[in-house]
């Protein structure tokens, strides 16, 4: 289990985090959002003691995080951490005898999960020659190969193609079904719906919202959408009484409706604007709680 307690930290007059405090346990996928500045990689930084807190402590299993806890912990950072001119191969079986292991030992995890990620064949090339997806690979390679029961990554699903996304995605799931600790930060929020079984929302520095992603998206108030046989603007809602016009995707529309807002009525109005080819009721996306969160 990874508690945050209190974190506080202050550059000059800002406050990148304002006593924050929450908790990750082990076998969840657990997602990290905030705007751009909310001190999400502040926060993980902390963990490693990459930057000082002012105060507040991180625990692993309850008890103050140490060095030797950190050893146990995989970190992959959002910008590149790796040795650009460095052999690939070479560079991860010294990462591995970084956090403990035996030469044989990283050499066999190093093989193992290069041949995973499609880059077997690549083990003697620099990583200043891969693209940018592989060497997001390479650095998750590098976060994975002692078995970490811990594992922080900050933006790991930034730049990959469908594919990629679903490749990776799939590894930190497994590893959380595994018994590791998983916390990752991202803001392809279609993703984190399909990936995280729970979420913190932060801003400034602060905790604003925190919980399970299935119990977020059922809650609040009632979502709708409609699709219009040739509308793309969804102007026909802002007429429905007591009916707000969340999202407009596509021509897909999604409606928040109020406690008193009868579904038949709805209907009726989209049928003035036209022939009704989607009208089901639906739970929050992450976006939605995402934004009301912040507002």
């Amino acid at each position: 289990m990874l508690e945050f307690d209190g974190l506080t930290r202050r550059f000059g007059a800002v406050v990148a985090l304002d006593n924050l405090s929450f908790v990750v346990e082990a076998g969840q996928v657990f997602d990290f959002l905030g705007p751009n500045g909310a001190g999400k990689t502040t926060a993980m930084r902390a963990v490693f003691a990459l930057i000082g807190i002012d105060s507040g402590v991180v625990r692993w299993n309850g008890v103050p995080v140490t060095s030797d806890a950190r050893r146990k912990f995989g970190y992959m950072p959002e910008e590149r951490g790796l040795y650009p001119g460095m052999r690939i191969g070479d560079q991860l079986i010294y990462i591995g005898r970084l956090h403990g292991m035996s030469t044989i030992d990283a050499h066999h995890a190093t093989e193992a999960w290069l041949t995973r990620l499609g880059l077997a064949d690549r083990a003697r090339d620099k990583v200043e020659s891969l693209s940018h997806g592989n060497q997001q690979r390479v650095q998750l390679t590098a976060a994975l190969l002692h078995s970490p029961e811990l594992l922080i990554l900050d933006e790991p699903l930034a730049g990959l193609d469908p594919t990629g996304i679903d490749e990776i995605g799939a590894i930190l799931v497994e590893q959380a079904r595994a018994g590791c600790c998983v916390v990752f930060s991202s803001h392809q929020l279609d993703q984190v719906e399909d990936l995280c079984d729970s979420v913190i929302i932060i801003d400034h520095g602060r905790l604003v919202v925190t919980g399970r992603v299935d119990d977020l998206a059922n809650s609040g108030a009632r979502r709708l959408v409609v699709r219009i046989e040739g509308d793309r603007t969804g102007d026909w809602a802002h007429g429905v009484s007591n009916v707000t016009v969340s999202e407009v995707t596509g021509g897909e529309v999604r409606l928040i409706l109020g406690e008193d807002v009868d579904t038949d009525d709805v209907l009726e109005a989209a049928r003035r604007a036209g022939r009704v080819t989607e009208f089901v009721m639906q739970r929050r996306r992450m976006s939605e709680v995402f934004r009301e969160a912040l507002q």
